[in-house]
């Protein structure tokens, strides 16, 4: 890498020049396809089919253009990310990275639509030119799911490049970031994921390896991008803040350390489901899954020199970090070659399976025993997404107490109780018998709702987790917002003010259950791997809403007085209970075509009136602890402002009631003696 230039002193701290930014992007894209034409060479994926071939163009061409895609769309993403969690703002860097991943964004934008269009092409078998092709195209693009789920990255990618052209803030970023990963996830369902026997895995584990490789690949590009190679640029007399590089690549490197986990178990998980045994490693694909596996431990490698080597010598030797980053960069453009070359190849494991019942082509799993009392507590269907977040969210607060027990400070036993008992209960809603049976009777689709939305959040929220991570994160000094900072920002926002309104929480916890289940949102998320998440994350995320309002003590939304807090309370577990009784009575069947695969026509009514009394009947217990909650807490905060009162008392010689006594004085010389 050519070396980098020495303006004058008054000036902001080079970066990489462009020549060297030019060879490295070029080494990484010729990485890329020379690795992606070899691995397809002898795959056999450039071979032209006996039947259907839809041209030299689109062998060649698709894999290329999604290559292009895949790289554009990590340094968009990871350059927001690097914006949003690393830089301090404002800073020179800090624009830079804006500016990178937006460009990023318009050219990943570009390339989404030319492999939507080659796409069509391989499908539907017809070229552009053709009269044709227009109609089929459209057809292609709003009627199939592989289509859908192209256009809808188009889009978002699109959004996210005027999303880059336009941030002036870390908020901005952060809305870049979140768009970014939001039009990643459709193409968790455009793979060889999108028709697995293994459904539910195969989409979750490549969501989050898609995740992990963007963030991580992105991320490295973009802090080389901008990153001060003098090992530190100085502020200006604008107000632009420095950039310590020791203290950038730190911050990477961790983010780095989370997503070679994600990426190394993720990536586990979908090779099983595809490989479907050891033997399967005697294929072309095999290979292939070898060689990403060869590159994710030589990838790690590079991780670990890092931390040790290269980060304590940044500040004498900064130009070290350059050129190890460029090399591991040049490995994870080969890295992703073989992602592409795989999704492109056939695997041992069919996509379908032609032995499976229509029951289970549907489900996307196989069908888990007869449901049985014993069944629904001991049977799994495991869910790597709750997983994932529960374990976490475990283990990440038991950490947290044990940092604060270490450093001398207390917190209460019963908050991680509870903390500890709802974490659990989520893990076997999610991932347990609840989860097995919830989409194949209506009465156990109630059951699992019932727990997520009023059973759980109760319990996560007297865990206090807000409180307690303001207490153990360490704020950042630098203008960058980390973990502590976002919390903030996220507790103080205006989204969080309305959102948390009392009125505005309790109708969306209990106006949301009309709207669900009463419209076509309910079968979406029944047949639909990323409806159901989506449900799961709504309904979790209302209950805790609504639960922190009624007996929550973190910071966040405003709480109304105590005696308001049990009137809305009983009139929303009043309109809960109207919704339980409705479907009692009610005789209209919801989501019918998709409860018919596994239940009986006969028993479809009297099961969702089963539901029906589940919903009624569920909410007691819950309600009842909301209402001792609301009451504990209401004695607790008069005895507070008792002991308030006395301790003002004590310090004044009690001249509140010496001045009322004073007043009623004065009121009885005024009058005057009675007759």
């Amino acid at each position: 890498m050519a070396a980098p230039s020495r303006p004058a002193r008054s000036a902001p701290g080079p970066t990489t020049q462009p020549t060297g930014v030019l060879l490295t992007s070029s080494a990484v894209l010729l990485a890329a396809l020379a690795v992606l034409l070899t691995a397809l060479a002898l795959a056999g994926g450039l071979v032209p089919p006996a039947i259907g071939d839809p041209g030299r163009l689109v062998r060649y061409g698709l894999p290329i253009a999604r290559t292009v895609h895949d790289l554009s769309a990590a340094l968009a993403v990871g350059g927001f990310a690097v914006a949003t969690f690393l830089l301090p703002h404002p800073s020179d860097a800090w624009n830079r990275a804006v500016r990178v991943a937006g460009v990023a964004a318009g050219v990943w934008a570009v390339a989404a639509l030319l492999v939507l269009v080659l796409t069509a092409m391989d499908v539907i078998g017809v070229a552009p030119g053709s009269p044709d092709f227009g109609a089929q195209f459209a057809q292609f693009a709003q009627s199939i799911d592989l289509g859908r789920a192209l256009l809808v990255t188009t889009v978002l990618a699109a959004v996210v490049a005027t999303v880059g052209a336009a941030a002036t803030s870390p908020t901005g970023a952060a809305w870049g970031l979140a768009v970014g990963v939001l039009a990643l996830l459709p193409l968790s369902l455009s793979g060889h994921a999108s028709g697995s026997a293994s459904h539910q895995t195969a989409v979750s584990s490549l969501a989050m390896h898609l995740v992990g490789v963007t963030v991580w690949i992105g991320g490295l590009a973009a802090v080389l991008l901008v990153a001060p190679l003098t090992g530190r640029s100085p502020g200006t007399a604008k107000g632009r803040r420095p950039v310590d590089l020791t203290v950038l690549a730190t911050r990477y490197s961790s983010v780095a350390l989370w997503c070679f986990v994600a990426v190394a178990v993720s990536g586990t998980l979908n090779a099983s489901v595809r490989l479907g045994g050891w033997s399967g490693l005697a294929s072309a694909y095999g290979a292939l899954v070898v060689g990403k596996v060869v590159a994710l431990v030589a990838l790690g490698a590079f991780g670990v020199w890092h931390r040790r080597r290269t980060i304590p010598l940044l500040a004498s030797r900064p130009l070290a970090f350059a050129r190890i980053a460029a090399g591991e960069l040049v490995l994870m453009g080969a890295a992703t070659g073989l992602g592409v070359a795989l999704s492109r190849s056939p695997t041992p494991v069919p996509d379908d399976d032609p032995s499976s019942s229509v029951a289970e082509a549907r489900l996307g799993e196989a069908l888990p025993p007869k449901l049985s009392v014993a069944r629904w507590f001991t049977e799994l269907s495991p869910d790597l997404l709750w997983i994932t977040v529960g374990g976490l969210l475990l283990v990440g607060y038991l950490l947290a107490v044990r940092r604060l027990h270490a450093r001398g400070d207390r917190w209460p036993v019963g908050r991680t109780l509870w903390w500890v008992v709802g974490c659990l209960a989520l893990l076997f809603v999610t991932s347990g018998g609840p989860a097995a049976y919830g989409r194949l009777t209506f009465s156990m689709h109630m059951l699992q709702h019932m727990l997520l939305t009023m059973a759980i959040p109760p319990m996560l929220v007297l865990g206090a987790p807000v409180t307690l991570a303001l207490r153990v994160l360490p704020a950042r000094r630098d203008h960058s917002r980390g973990p502590r900072e976002w919390l903030l920002e996220v507790v103080h926002s205006r989204y969080l003010a309305v959102v948390g309104h009392p009125v505005v929480a309790a109708v969306l916890f209990a106006g949301s259950l009309i709207v669900f289940y009463y419209s076509p949102l309910f079968e979406l998320a029944l047949r639909t791997h990323v409806g159901h998440e989506l449900m799961m994350v709504h309904f979790l995320g209302t209950g805790y809403l609504f639960s922190s309002v009624l007996i929550g003590v973190d910071p966040g939304g405003q709480r109304p007085p105590y005696p308001l807090r049990l009137i809305l309370l009983l009139a929303t577990m009043a309109f809960h209970a109207f919704f339980g009784v409705a479907l009692m009575q009610g005789k209209q069947l919801l989501a019918a075509d998709w409860f018919s695969y596994f239940t009986p026509a006969a028993r479809l009514l009297a099961n969702q009136q089963e539901g029906g009394d589940i919903a009624w009947g569920i909410g007691e217990v819950p309600t009842l602890v909301l209402v001792l909650g609301v009451a504990i807490g209401w004695a607790r905060s008069d005895d507070r402002e008792n002991k308030r009162r006395d301790r003002k008392a004590a310090r004044d010689g009690d001249a509140d009631l010496a001045e009322y006594n004073a007043m009623l004085q004065r009121l009885a010389d005024r009058d005057g003696p009675r007759a």
